[in-house]
């Protein structure tokens, strides 16, 4: 099949994160694949990280390997503290540094709100948000350790978050989900706040609908996209090279001057498209 202009540009080989060491949370599948081979096609060095399908985190790394990028896969569950730490070991013991974390890993527990159990709503939340505190606090902990290194970069570090749209829009059915996206947006902000002194820059990617397994259902058959295109302005469905693309110029010293914002790549499904046909 022909390639698009689109593709093309984001095939180009590109030299930003050479001998960056990057950690991808939840990069077994989806959109952390996606990240996780982004980062290492513009020459990161990439730890691939799994909670339980070890094969396929061996794939993603197999795929990295073939196309000349460096990547090894760790499993650790980021709601676990003892897990977090020792994962970071193993990425400092093998790379030496970090230079970029990605936290992306993510579930959904879906159910009305006066059904949903607390093992539901907790599970959630330990995951999408806690997660994401831990392996944060602990690549910051290696960044104001390290300091700025200008061979590699303009930053001691970069952190990039993945959000959703649901951090800014409400999804009945998915509370748990939502709260757990909007308690990153703060997060974020407020560490970007108090990390920016130690030139360490934190944003955030909030996709809308992308092509991954877990909504494949979504997506699969000409009816059901159909349907999500309905709320997504610009008529496509994403795909998990697009929130790629964004996290390696967020990753990148092209962005520099940009902490502490969330970047939404939802083909503008974050506009309330009905209200373009009067509400």
């Amino acid at each position: 099949m022909e390639k698009s202009i689109r593709d093309d540009l984001l095939d180009r080989p590109r030299d930003l994160l050479k001998d960056q060491a990057a950690l991808v949370t939840g990069a077994s599948s989806g959109i952390g694949e996606g990240i996780a081979k982004g980062l290492a096609h513009a020459g990161g060095r990439v730890v691939v990280n799994f909670s339980s399908n070890e094969a396929a985190a061996n794939g993603v790394v197999r795929d990295i390997r073939k196309g000349g990028g460096e990547a090894i896969a760790v499993r650790a569950n980021v709601s676990k503290e003892d897990q977090v730490l020792a994962m970071f070991e193993t990425m400092l013991k093998e790379y030496g540094t970090i230079d970029i974390l990605v936290n992306n890993a993510g579930v959904q527990k879906d159910a009305k709100f006066t059904e949903m159990t607390l093992d539901q709503w907790q599970l959630v939340l330990d995951i999408n948000l806690t997660g994401q505190f831990l392996c944060a606090r602990e690549a910051a902990r290696e960044f104001i350790r390290r300091g700025v290194v200008p061979d590699r970069s303009l930053a001691a570090g970069k952190i990039i978050c993945i959000s959703s749209v649901h951090e800014r829009v409400p999804w009945a059915g998915h509370v748990n989900y939502a709260a757990s996206k909007g308690g990153i947006m703060m997060m974020m902000r407020t560490i970007a706040q108090e990390l920016a002194p130690y030139t360490i820059r934190v944003n955030s990617i909030a996709p809308g609908a992308i092509k991954t397994r877990i909504n494949r259902m979504a997506w699969e058959t000409p009816e059901a996209e159909a349907k999500l295109l309905e709320l997504i302005p610009y008529r496509r469905v994403g795909e998990p090279r697009d929130i790629s693309a964004v996290a390696v110029w967020l990753a990148s010293d092209e962005s520099d001057y940009v902490n502490g914002t969330t970047i939404f790549v939802d083909g503008g499904m974050s506009l309330y498209p009905a209200f373009a046909y009067g509400g």
